[in-house]
């Protein structure tokens, strides 16, 4: 019974301390397009979309055949609020 108690206090203060956390009253929004150098998967990347702020967290991942031409037509680019990053 000990050893349960134990791990509940753990997971308590994770918790305590994790909410605890200053939020940053700056907004992060970034889409990140990462290529795939898998030889079988050719033209094929990764589109991440991130938005981080004191409204919330919000991350979006996908694969793609054509990360460019998906990012750049995604409502979130649309909108002119993210930052594109493209990484290798």
């Amino acid at each position: 019974m000990y050893k349960v108690d134990k791990i509940r206090a753990h997971r308590e203060e994770l918790k305590r301390l994790w909410f605890s956390l200053p939020v940053s009253q700056e907004e992060i929004k970034t889409i990140t397009i990462r290529m795939t150098k898998n030889k079988h998967w050719p033209g094929y990347g990764d589109v991440t979309i991130l938005s981080d702020g004191p409204n919330g967290y919000s991350h979006f991942s996908t694969h793609q055949e054509h990360p460019m031409k998906y990012a750049l037509n995604c409502e979130e680019y649309k909108s002119g609020e993210y930052k594109l990053v493209i990484k290798e």
